[in-house]
């Protein structure tokens, strides 16, 4: 389905019945990655699976920007009249849900981020470096932004008050100090740094992520 939102169009599917649920993706990727999630979650959730501006099916656009695609989240939600949602945001995805948690504390219900930076120094030294190597060659705006947002402080994150369940791989190519600074910051939080794992391996395609939160989201 598409819905325009903001002057763009967004992509989204929508299914099952319950309390909604909202998916959102990483970086160069699109609602997909999330399939089985989906149909983990549809039996008893409203789950929307949207693709985020210049992403999938959804409106290409000349830049980008984190508080732009979490304004996007918000509209959408007004429009549909979405009402206090369970959030979970993989990695860009994460970073849009914990700017929401912050700028409109009273919209969601629970919060769930996995493989989420606050800044572009929660990147691995070495990762953050092959991503600007990468930009010099392909100026990618995708990679752009990936160098040189977001910047959420830590009296940012103080001010989440939603419930919030925070993951990361144990080789994850975020931090693992950066991610549990996330969760030193954030009051009312969970954190498991899941081993084995890396960035997206138990979420792309697969049905670790339900295992890992269907406790938090009951």
């Amino acid at each position: 389905m598409r819905i325009n939102v903001r002057g763009i169009e967004l992509y989204y599917k929508v299914s099952g019945n319950g309390p909604p649920v909202i998916l959102l993706h990483g970086n160069s990727q699109d609602h997909t990655i999330f399939h089985v999630l989906i149909e983990k979650l549809s039996p008893d959730y409203t789950v929307y699976a949207l693709d985020s501006r210049d992403h999938g099916k959804s409106s290409k656009v000349k830049r980008l920007d984190y508080m732009e695609k979490m304004e996007d989240v918000v509209e959408f939600m007004s429009i549909l009249e979405i009402k206090k949602p369970i959030l979970y945001g993989f990695s860009d995805g994460g970073i849009i849900g914990l700017l929401l948690a912050i700028y409109h504390p009273d919209l969601l219900s629970k919060l769930i981020i996995s493989g989420a930076n606050t800044n572009p120094d929660g990147i691995k030294r070495i990762n953050l470096l092959l991503l600007k190597i990468l930009y010099f060659f392909t100026r990618n705006k995708k990679i752009y932004l990936m160098i040189t947002e977001p910047d959420i402080s830590e009296s940012d994150l103080n001010t989440i008050s939603v419930p919030t369940l925070i993951l990361a791989g144990h080789n994850d190519f975020i931090k693992e100090e950066h991610t549990k600074a996330l969760a030193e910051n954030i009051r009312d939080s969970k954190l498991q740094i899941l081993e084995g794992e890396s960035h997206a391996s138990y979420v792309v395609g697969s049905s670790k992520i339900y295992n890992i939160i269907k406790e938090f989201l009951r």
